[in-house]
């Protein structure tokens, strides 16, 4: 997830050597995890179950929505189309048995309910731009609604404490609305609206821009006072709503018509790379560091 969204706004500021690099990491990164997932679903039944119960098992949405976005800026239309059908097949019984187990106080991967769901009205709304196909952009604009649905759900059961003392997943309570913003900018794009539903489908993205922004201030002015140096694979989470709030202010400046979101989006771009990489030498520092380890 947070590979392909760096892949999608490398691509839209023009970085299309760094974009295609990030997409070849992402397409591989996509692959091993589909085998994986694949692998469990077939072999081990009772693992996979419990699995998908969590919200992160949703990450299998989102990033095959994300990589479906990818495909369709490439103009390979059709591969697009597949992926997301494939999100489509998965995002109902996954969806269902996470929210079936949410509880309260919960981390940030409660947002990714949200996320999933948004990812698929992007795709869609993408797609039916491309192809002009109405009905598709009214799907996404269902999804769109349920998102943002899902998203106050999950807020009402996010525990707050996550934001000083969270390991990495908290960053999605505003990846979410970032997500949210984008999926809302390509609505707002779309032919289809005129007149006050164009007006509502606007007002509706700038608000949703507006609060990931400021989940961002929020979120990083708490890191910068409690901060949480030990390496996490939820620092990951973080890592993509960096990405997709970049590519939330570039897509969003065009259909709302406000050009200073682009520079923004620009300068959240290379902070979103910028925690890529550190985290990406992290995670390999980690690994060598148990290698290293003496057997006890």
């Amino acid at each position: 997830m947070a590979t392909g969204i760096l892949s999608v706004a490398l691509h839209m500021t023009g970085h299309e050597v760094l974009s295609l690099v990030a997409f070849v990491i992402a397409v591989a990164l996509w692959l091993v995890l589909a085998f994986d997932f694949t692998a469990r679903l077939l072999g081990e039944r009772g693992r996979f179950r419990a699995e998908a119960d969590t919200p992160a098992a949703l990450t299998a949405v989102a990033a095959t929505t994300v990589l479906g976005t990818r495909l369709s800026q490439f103009g390979w239309q059709t591969a697009a189309a597949a992926l997301l059908a494939l999100a489509a097949l998965l995002w109902p019984g996954l969806l269902l048995n996470v929210v079936r187990h949410w509880r309260g106080r919960m981390p940030g991967g409660a947002f990714l309910g949200c996320v999933a769901t948004q990812g698929l009205a992007v795709l869609a709304a993408v797609l039916a731009a491309v192809d002009r196909q109405d009905w598709l952009a009214w799907a996404a604009l269902a999804a769109f609604c349920l998102g943002l649905l899902l998203y106050v759900a999950a807020f009402f059961r996010f525990d707050l404490h996550e934001v000083v003392g969270g390991a990495g997943d908290h960053w999605v309570a505003g990846g979410a609305l970032s997500i949210s913003a984008l999926a809302g900018s390509k609505l707002t794009a779309s032919p289809v609206w005129s007149g006050s539903a164009h007006t509502a489908l606007r007002t509706v993205t700038l608000v949703a821009l507006a609060l990931s922004l400021v989940w961002y201030v929020v979120l990083l002015t708490a890191e910068l006072r409690h901060p949480r140096p030990r390496y996490d694979i939820r620092r990951w989470a973080t890592v993509f709503p960096l990405g997709m709030t970049s590519t939330a202010c570039l897509s969003v400046a065009g259909p709302a018509g406000i050009a200073w979101l682009v520079p923004l989006g620009e300068v959240l771009l290379w902070i979103a790379v910028a925690a890529w990489l550190f985290t990406f030498s992290v995670l390999v520092a980690s690994h060598l560091t148990a290698r290293r380890a003496p057997a006890p």
